[in-house]
């Protein structure tokens, strides 16, 4: 049954969006790190509400999952507030992070339209709230609003891309490579300069930084330690605080 929503709702979304960053992801291209746009970007405001008005809204608390790796598709998921991790479970299971999706984005794909099994999970980083477009209602949407259609195709356009960097990157980087490149990213999105260095205020703990780099938690642990000892940044349990930019810019090149 549809929940019809608060004509606010488009708004709060629109704002959340403008302040902070669309997505966390491991990519060299900046475009991509950057995130896409958000998925109401080119529609009016009476073409939001009109979709809104058919979508479902829930409320997703922290580490509960929103959807899971072979389940059946339903349509995907807008994030109006919260932080979204998506990943893929191996057999063994090792987990590797995809990426972290924050409101504005959808979730859910790439069978948008409810055929298929889910290829990976999705779970709640910090309480969220989402509103979900069941797969025939998406279709319908997608087929009266062309600027919907188009948000969504060119979303689905960035995630192939983003998954593609991805494998890339797994495929041709070193581990100690792709902790220097998800560092230096999280320190252009999310660093605070202070007088000691670039303090890193996303809360990650070390096991999240192994999803996303392809490593166990304690190798982090070990390299994190291993480039305090360097003189390349101090880690603690509650942040990271980057020292030496230039030393992580050599040690992602594999110069170091």
């Amino acid at each position: 049954m549809a929940l019809t929503k608060p004509p606010e709702t488009a708004q709060r979304i629109a704002r959340t969006t403008r302040s902070v960053p669309r997505s966390m992801l491991l990519a060299e291209n900046e475009k991509l790190a950057g995130g896409p746009m958000p998925l109401f970007q080119e529609l009016t405001e009476r073409e939001q509400k009109e979709v809104l008005a058919q979508g479902i809204r829930r409320v997703i608390h922290r580490r509960q999952m929103l959807f899971a790796q072979g389940t059946p598709h339903d349509g995907i998921y807008l994030i109006e507030t919260g932080r979204m991790r998506v990943f893929y479970t191996a057999p063994s299971g090792r987990e590797i992070t995809l990426a972290y999706w924050h409101p504005g984005n959808f979730v859910g794909g790439p069978e948008v339209f409810g055929s298929g099994l889910h290829l990976w999970s999705g779970a709640a980083v910090a309480d969220s709230s989402v509103v979900h477009f069941p797969g025939k209602v998406l279709r319908r949407l997608v087929l009266q609003i062309p600027s919907l259609a188009i948000g969504v195709i060119e979303g689905l356009a960035f995630k192939g891309k983003c998954y593609s960097a991805l494998a890339q990157m797994l495929g041709t980087r070193s581990v100690i490579e792709r902790l220097a490149h998800l560092l230096l990213h999280l320190a252009d999105s999310y660093g605070v300069r202070q007088h000691n260095g670039i303090v890193i205020s996303a809360a990650l703990t070390h096991a999240d930084i192994a999803h996303m780099v392809g490593a166990t938690r304690q190798w982090v642990t070990i390299s994190l330690k291993r480039f305090e000892e360097q003189g390349i940044l101090t880690s603690s349990k509650s942040k990271i605080v980057i020292h030496s930019l230039d030393k992580l810019n050599e040690l992602r090149g594999g110069l170091a």
